[in-house]
C-alpha cells in the first residue's frame, strides 16, 4: 500500500535518525519494510584506493523492480530497477532487452557527467540499442543525475573525484553481478561503452573485471595531473585546490592512463574527437599512447567528422555489437590490421540557402574522406 505524503516524510525523518547509529538500506523506504531497531548495525566498508571489489565489503540489498514497459508492436522491453549496495546511494538501472531473444549479449552504457537517465527512457534510444538482438543497460555515475538527491549541493564529480571514480567502478562490477544473477542475459558476451568521465570509469572497470569482453570509449578523461590543470570542466578561478599534491595523490591509483594497458577486454576501441575543451589534445594523446597494441584508435578532426563516421556505420554502436558476436575472432587472432585511423575535419554542415559547391572528382573525393593512419 502506498504511504501518504505525511507518513512518508515522517518515515524519512526516522530513517535519518537511525542512520546516525547504523545503516538502513534504502529498500526499507522503497518497500515499506519494517524499520530495524536503532541498535542494529550493518558493516559497510568501501576501499576508494582500489578499482577491485576485493578490498571492499559491498552487500547488495534486494533489488526492486519499479517499472516494466512492453509496448504492443515494439521490439524491446524495458525495466527500471532500483539497486542498492551502499548507504544513501541507490542506483536506478535501466535494462532494455530485445524481444524474441532468449539470452542476448549485453552492453553497458555510461555517459559523461553531467548527465541523467532521460535518454534511457527514450523509445528511439531503446530501439537503436536493442536492434540486432542486443540488451542495453543504462545508468549514471556517482554524483550525477538522480544520484545527487542525497548529497550536499557542494558535492560534485570532480570535487569528489576519488570517491566518484572508485565507487562508480565498483558499481559496474556490482551491476555485472546482478545481471549474472538474472539468468536471461549472455554474460559471456558483455561490452561497455563510456563517454568522457564514463569512459574513464569504463577503462577502470574493464581493467578490474574480465567479464567485459569489448570496450569502446569516447574521448575519455585521464592523466589526472594534466587533466586537472588543463580541462575546461574546472573553472580557472576554482582550479587551485585541484593542483595541490594532497588532492592529486587521492586519485593517483585511479588514473586510466595507468590502467588502460591492463584492460582485460579482448577488443578495445578509443574514439577521440578533437578539439574537446573537456579533454585537451595532449591528454587524448597520452591516453592513446597508453593503449595496448590490440586497441583500435579512431581520431576525429572535429565533431562533424565523428557524426559523419557514425552515419556511415549504418547501425548505432555497430563496432561494439560486432565484437560481441559469438563467432567473433579476438583481435590477436584476426591478423594484423591498421591500428590508428584519422578522420580529417568535416567542417560545419553546408548552408542549404547557398548554392552547392562544384562537384569534385569522385576518386579525389573518396580519398579525402577515407581514414588515414596518422593520428
Amino acid at each position: 500500500m502506498q504511504m501518504n505524503l505525511e507518513k512518508r516524510l515522517k518515515r524519512v525523518l526516522l530513517i535519518s535518525v537511525i542512520a546516525v547509529v547504523g545503516w538502513l538500506p534504502s529498500s526499507a523506504l522503497a518497500q515499506n519494510a519494517p524499520l530495524p531497531a536503532a541498535t542494529e548495525r550493518t558493516i559497510f566498508h568501501e576501499d576508494w584506493n582500489s578499482i577491485s571489489l576485493q578490498s571492499s565489503d559491498l552487500r547488495p540489498d534486494i533489488p526492486v523492480l519499479g517499472q516494466r514497459d512492453d509496448q504492443p508492436g515494439g521490439h524491446f522491453t524495458r525495466e527500471l530497477w532500483r539497486v542498492d549496495w551502499r548507504p544513501g546511494d541507490p542506483l536506478d538501472l535501466y535494462i532494455v532487452r530485445p524481444k524474441g531473444v532468449a539470452k542476448p549479449p549485453v552492453i553497458l552504457f555510461l555517459y559523461s557527467v553531467p548527465s541523467d537517465t532521460e535518454r534511457f527512457k527514450s523509445e528511439s534510444w531503446c530501439e537503436n540499442m536493442a536492434s540486432g538482438g542486443y540488451a542495453a543497460v543504462g545508468f549514471v555515475s556517482a554524483f550525477d543525475g538522480p544520484r545527487t538527491e542525497f548529497r550536499s549541493p557542494k558535492d560534485w564529480f570532480v570535487g569528489n573525484l576519488q570517491e566518484a571514480l572508485a565507487t562508480s567502478t565498483h558499481d559496474v562490477q556490482m551491476i555485472l553481478n546482478f545481471l549474472a544473477s538474472r539468468g536471461d542475459l549472455d554474460m559471456d558476451h558483455v561490452g561497455m561503452f563510456g563517454e568522457g568521465s564514463g569512459g574513464s570509469i569504463a577503462i577502470l572497470a574493464a581493467a578490474a573485471d574480465a567479464r567485459i569482453k569489448a570496450l569502446e570509449v569516447l574521448t575519455p578523461w585521464g592523466d589526472w595531473p594534466d587533466w586537472l590543470a588543463k580541462s575546461g570542466i574546472i573553472k580557472s578561478d576554482e582550479r587551485a585546490p585541484f593542483l595541490k599534491p594532497e588532492f592529486q595523490s587521492t586519485v593517483a591509483s585511479l588514473d586510466p592512463v595507468a590502467w588502460l594497458p591492463k584492460v582485460k577486454a579482448q577488443s578495445i576501441r578509443i574514439d577521440d574527437v578533437r578539439p574537446d575543451p573537456r579533454a585537451p589534445e595532449a591528454i587524448q594523446k597520452k591516453i592513446e599512447a597508453a593503449a595496448p597494441d590490440r586497441a583500435e584508435i579512431d581520431v576525429y578532426g572535429d565533431g562533424p567528422a565523428f557524426v559523419r563516421a557514425l552515419s556511415a556505420q549504418g547501425e548505432t554502436f555497430g563496432w561494439l555489437k560486432d565484437q560481441l558476436q559469438p563467432d567473433r575472432k579476438s583481435a590477436s587472432s584476426a591478423g594484423p590490421t591498421e591500428r590508428v585511423h584519422y578522420y580529417p575535419p568535416a567542417g560545419p554542415p553546408p548552408n542549404p540557402l547557398m548554392s552547392p559547391p562544384a562537384a569534385k572528382d569522385s576518386k579525389a573525393s573518396a580519398a579525402a574522406s577515407a581514414p588515414s593512419a596518422k593520428p
